[in-house]
C-alpha cells in the first residue's frame, strides 16, 4: 500500500532527521514530547520537491510561492536539514527577493551545476 507522499511522486529521503535537532535543551518537555511525534522526513520531501522544480535554483520567497498552502516556519525549517543531508545546495550565489533584501540561491543536489 501506497504511502500518501508515494502517490505524489516525491523524492524520497532515506535518511530520517532525529528528534534531538529540532528542540533546543532547555525547551520544556511538552516540546521534546511533541518533537519525537513529528514526521518532519514527509515535510522534508514536499519541501525537496518544491526546490527541484527550479533547475535554475530558487530562493526562499520561490519555495513559499510554490507551496502556500504551508506555513513559513513550516518550510523554512527545512532547509538546514536538507543542506545538511546534502540533498539541497546553497552557494554564495544570491537573489533580490520580494523584501529587497539579497536571499542565498538554493539548488536540488541533481540540478546543482558547478
Amino acid at each position: 500500500m501506497k504511502d500518501l507522499f508515494e502517490s505524489m511522486d516525491l523524492p524520497k529521503i532515506d535518511l530520517p532527521t532525529p528528534a534531538y535537532k529540532l528542540v533546543r535543551n532547555d525547551d520544556p518537555s511538552t516540546s521534546h514530547a511533541a518533537a519525537e511525534q513529528l514526521d518532519v522526513t514527509a515535510m522534508e520531501r514536499i519541501v525537496l520537491h518544491a526546490i527541484d522544480q527550479f533547475p535554475d535554483g530558487c530562493i526562499s520567497d520561490d519555495v513559499l510561492a510554490a507551496i502556500p498552502q504551508y506555513r513559513y516556519s513550516t518550510v523554512t525549517a527545512r532547509y538546514k536539514q536538507l543542506k545538511e543531508k546534502g540533498l539541497v545546495i546553497v552557494d554564495d550565489t544570491k537573489r533580490k527577493g520580494e523584501s529587497g533584501r539579497q536571499q542565498l540561491v538554493m539548488w536540488s543536489k541533481q540540478n546543482y551545476n558547478v
